[in-house]
């Protein structure tokens, strides 16, 4: 890993915002699915929450295909769960949806943890998920439609939770766990040993503050042998 890449992630990870996420409820047109990962990275949102409908949908492709690598997505296949996850994370949950009782998405304050719920491109969201969520908000329009698409309604209300946590100072202060640091560090700096050990079952070394692999001699003779000749290097 360069000095510069070395730099450029650690930036990166220094700004994310794990008490900000994104629940996508059933979206299944792909460019959407990129669009709101790429708009979370992007913001520095580290966790994305998705709801499937069918066990075919899933996030790849197309624009999101390099913002996929540093963001963890969650996957559910019931939407009281993702909520469930989410709540216990000490959340509120939001979700875009116009009714008499949605507040203009301005008017909340995104300094507190906050998971926003985006619905289905044809039906929106679902009753499970209005009748979960803390509060409904909407994105004020003034023209023939009534809603904008499902990611650029994200983006809009992202850059706004950004803009409050901004002010407040919260991208000062890195808030990821160090484990979690160090996993990225080296998946995003060594994607073919991170790879190698998926494949193998080895463990994540520790990476130190160069950007430098520190790992016993075991592991870098297991990292080249394979798997099956590991058992005399363990007798």
């Amino acid at each position: 890993m360069t000095p510069k890449r070395l730099q450029r992630i650690n930036t990166m990870l220094d700004k994310r915002q794990p008490d900000l996420t994104v629940c996508m409820e059933g979206l299944h047109k792909s460019h959407n699915l990129a669009a709101v990962v790429r708009t979370c990275d992007a913001i520095g949102v580290s966790d994305v929450h998705a709801v499937w409908k069918s066990e075919e949908a899933e996030v790849r492709g197309g624009s999101a295909a390099g913002s996929q690598n540093w963001i963890d997505v969650h996957n559910y296949s019931k939407t009281a769960d993702a909520i469930a996850a989410m709540k216990a994370q000490g959340m509120q949950i939001l979700v875009t949806n116009l009714s008499d009782t949605a507040v203009d998405f301005r008017e909340i304050d995104y300094t507190k943890p906050t998971a926003i719920i985006l619905g289905q491109e044809k039906f929106g969201t679902s009753d499970v998920a209005l009748a979960l969520a803390d509060q409904d908000i909407v994105v004020p329009m003034v023209g023939m439609v009534q809603s904008l698409n499902v990611s650029v309604a994200c983006s809009v209300v992202l850059y706004e939770a950004q803009r409050q946590r901004q002010l407040a100072g919260m991208y000062d202060t890195p808030k990821l766990s160090h484990e979690r640091r160090q996993r990225v560090l080296f998946e995003g700096g060594h994607p073919i040993f991170a790879d190698a050990c998926q494949r193998k079952g080895l463990p994540y070394p520790i990476i130190d503050e160069e950007g430098n692999i520190i790992a016993e001699e075991i592991w870098w003779r297991k990292m080249q042998m394979d798997k099956s000749a590991w058992q005399q290097l363990d007798d």
